[in-house]
């Protein structure tokens, strides 16, 4: 007769176990947090879709308003409702906060939006009323939940009460739809009004100032960014009323004052017909400053035909069609988004933050401020084992920029280049030049 063993299950649970301890010894670890404070999603398309513009008119000394607007094309539209109508749900929240007095958060508001789809309708905007008092720097900490597909993007919109003379207490719009435009950047045959309701003036003085030609030195040049620091090359004196049609016909940064000698204004900027685009090979060589030699530079806008210098540039650079149609592809979607994000007095592919988006891509890692901003871009993982652990650590290049005063756009960063010593940036052109978009966590290219 056969008896069980009464130890056997005993032992085979101790085996077990041993055989469980050998493996959670020799598995790898990684920091899995959830890093809260990360806002990479404001300048990666691919993370978030919804793409919302600003814009902070003083309409008095205690009352300024926030538009907010909405392009339709990133708007989800449901007919999963009772009435069966495309509509979007949103929900946008605002916390005010007084830079000036530390932080200081001295208002809120908040709009429930339910938009119906309007066939044709390209925007959607909606205003939010602040409490605010004159002479402070403020900061508006936008946050929109997309309630039908559960997505929070998050926005800050700096501002100030300074002055009754600054950029925040004028208002440009369509002059002929009377459509209050978001953005300072206009075509050359359009027409609008620029409206200054607080002070009663009857002149402007518009100051025109060629557009920068130059692009940022390289991040590992310790030389400051070319700025606008020469005088305009004319300005323009007329009767000004909020009814008068205004258009600027040719490229340039166009600052506009009831003053002569005003520091403070409203600024338009014409930067061609395409923009933001880039669709003519004129405009599509100026960022090969980037990756091009000065001497190819003058090889190719000199070529009889630039198209085909522009496209031989690439076919080099790639080998074959295919490899060179997607560099093209990354390239100057890179550039399209940069004048989007970046723009200031200048094309954003020309500031430094642009230069960086374009060559690096963008950033793995954003952390914001209310005057300045740190981009990490994610290095080779550090493998190191301890204890029968392998550990895995992520590490990271930052670039960090600065908040610069300037009367022509409160989007103007600059590169704090001491803080970033070895950038990779030689590598990371080599990189381009061989037909491989360069990534930084690439362990075959570091």
């Amino acid at each position: 007769m056969n008896r069980n063993n009464p130890f056997g299950n005993y032992r085979a649970s101790i085996f077990a176990g041993l055989i469980l301890m050998l493996m959670v010894s020799c598995s790898i670890t990684k920091n899995a947090a959830v890093d809260t404070k990360d806002l990479s999603y404001l300048y990666n398309p691919t993370k978030s879709s919804f793409r919302p513009g600003f814009s902070v008119f003083n309409e008095s000394p205690n009352r300024s308003v926030l538009t907010v607007r909405f392009p339709a094309s990133s708007l989800f539209f449901s007919e999963a409702n009772p009435k069966g109508i495309p509509t979007a749900q949103l929900l946008v929240t605002v916390k005010l906060f007084n830079i000036s007095a530390g932080r200081l958060l001295t208002d809120t508001a908040f709009v429930d939006l339910d938009i119906i789809r309007e066939e044709g309708r390209q925007d959607y905007l909606y205003k939010l009323p602040l409490k605010v008092e004159p002479g402070y720097d403020y900061n508006a900490e936008v946050k929109i939940l997309d309630q039908l597909k559960a997505e929070v993007v998050q926005a800050f919109v700096p501002f100030n009460t300074m002055s009754p003379g600054n950029r925040y207490n004028f208002m440009a719009r369509s002059h002929s739809g009377k459509n209050e435009l978001l953005s300072p950047v206009v075509r050359p045959n359009q027409f609008v009004n620029l409206l200054y309701p607080n002070m009663p003036v009857d002149s402007l003085f518009i100051s025109v100032f060629k557009p920068l030609s130059e692009v940022p030195y390289p991040p590992s040049i310790l030389l400051p960014e070319k700025t606008i620091d020469y005088d305009p090359d004319t300005i323009i004196a007329m009767a000004w009323s909020d009814t008068l049609p205004l258009m600027f016909p040719d490229e340039g940064v166009y600052f506009c004052a009831p003053e002569r000698k005003s520091e403070e204004g409203f600024t338009f900027l014409n930067f061609g017909p395409g923009y933001p685009l880039m669709n003519d090979p004129e405009f599509m060589i100026r960022p090969l400053a980037y990756l091009a030699s000065e001497e190819e530079m003058n090889t190719i806008r000199s070529a009889d035909r630039p198209k085909l210098a522009l496209d031989d540039f690439w076919l080099k650079c790639g080998g074959n069609v295919d490899r060179s149609r997607e560099l093209i592809r990354i390239f100057y979607t890179r550039i399209l988004y940069a004048n989007h994000y970046f723009t200031s007095f200048k094309e954003g592919w020309r500031t430094e933050r642009g230069m960086i988006y374009t060559i690096y891509g963008p950033p793995d890692k954003v952390y914001k401020k209310s005057d300045e901003e740190s981009w990490g871009y994610r290095r080779p993982v550090l493998k190191s084992s301890w204890g029968g652990r392998l550990h895995l650590q992520e590490r990271y290049l930052f670039f960090n920029f600065k908040l610069r005063n300037s009367r022509f756009s409160d989007n103007d960063y600059y590169l704090s280049r001491s803080e970033t010593l070895v950038s990779y940036w030689d590598r990371a052109v080599a990189s381009w030049r061989k037909g491989l978009v360069f990534r930084l966590d690439n362990p075959e290219d570091l």
